[in-house]
């Protein structure tokens, strides 16, 4: 990435050291493989996936817009982000894992379907749903995105979807500039819990307790995808809102509540923002930490 840029390759590294400590030593650890373009296509139309392959360069860094930059290594890295999503719902999905992290960079939860936007190139946690659904039967798929930043791609990708669930809660105003409440989707399906600049833990947790997780639990969700973005934490440079790293433990112990009732504990977890490299560790420990009931 340029010079200064946050979504750098430091933040892989910092979710490496965070399971590093010995409390992770049980973790089942697998590399991720390259999705296929056809399971890129389940969310994004062949035509523009093609002009993002071809837009990539063989040297230097090409800027699709001020924010989002595609090095020579951009397009594997996509599509392993794309294959770890993948990788993490089929082993969820067939009872291998009882539930999955997958440590990808870049993020892609402003990737719209035919728009790649924000760092973001393709929608790893739009893809695993869609994924889940095609390949593993299931029928209903909510997607819960705590990133601070929202996720107009995935809200995009199933706007008129009465088959997934998306629940978004993010500070507004802030960058893309969507996600009010009124954007409720086609089928109602769209959840969108906006936060002021400022907010912290209570507020937090009382906007999910409250919005959040009934909507989750009334769709009664055969799999929980979790946009596990952590730049909302009051050390993160991008944004306003002031959580701690136990406030992403305690959003995923709620989550696993909710999964343990209706999907038979199934949640995949992906990793979206979060560019602070001491809240990354932290929060990485603690969201990881939480899924393996610790």
């Amino acid at each position: 990435m340029p010079e200064g840029h946050p979504e750098r390759p430091d933040r892989l590294r910092a979710v490496e050291r965070a399971l590093e400590a010995e409390a992770f030593a049980a973790l089942i650890r697998l590399e991720a493989p390259q999705a296929t373009l056809e399971q890129v296509a389940l969310c994004h139309p062949p035509a523009h996936i093609r002009k993002l392959l071809d837009a990539a360069p063989e040297e230097g860094l090409v800027a699709l817009d001020p924010d989002t930059v595609m090095s020579p290594g951009t397009v594997e890295a996509a599509l392993r982000g794309v294959g770890g999503a993948i990788l993490a719902v089929d082993e969820v999905m067939t009872g291998r894992a009882r539930n999955a992290f997958s440590a990808m960079r870049p993020p892609g939860h402003h990737a719209e379907r035919e728009k790649a936007m924000g760092f973001c190139f393709f929608n790893q946690a739009a893809i695993a749903a869609r994924h889940a659904q095609q390949a593993h039967g299931a029928r209903r798929v909510a997607i819960v995105d705590w990133d601070v930043h929202h996720g107009n791609g995935t809200q995009d990708i199933f706007w008129n979807d009465a088959s997934v669930l998306y629940a978004s809660i993010h500070e507004m105003p802030l960058y893309p500039g969507t996600g009010a409440p009124s954007e409720r989707g086609t089928q109602d399906t769209i959840v969108n819990v906006a936060l002021g600049a400022g907010d912290g833990s209570d507020a937090f947790r009382e906007a999910f307790d409250l919005a959040v997780l009934p909507r989750v639990d009334a769709f009664r969700p055969d799999l929980i995808v979790i946009s596990a973005g952590f730049d909302a934490h009051w050390r993160d440079p991008l944004a306003d809102i002031n959580l701690r790293e136990a406030d992403f433990a305690w959003a995923t112990s709620k989550l696993m509540e909710i999964a343990d009732r209706r999907c038979g504990g199934r949640i995949v977890s992906v990793l979206e923002g979060g560019y602070d490299l001491q809240a990354l560790t932290l929060s990485t420990a603690a969201h990881v930490g939480a899924l393996m009931g610790s």
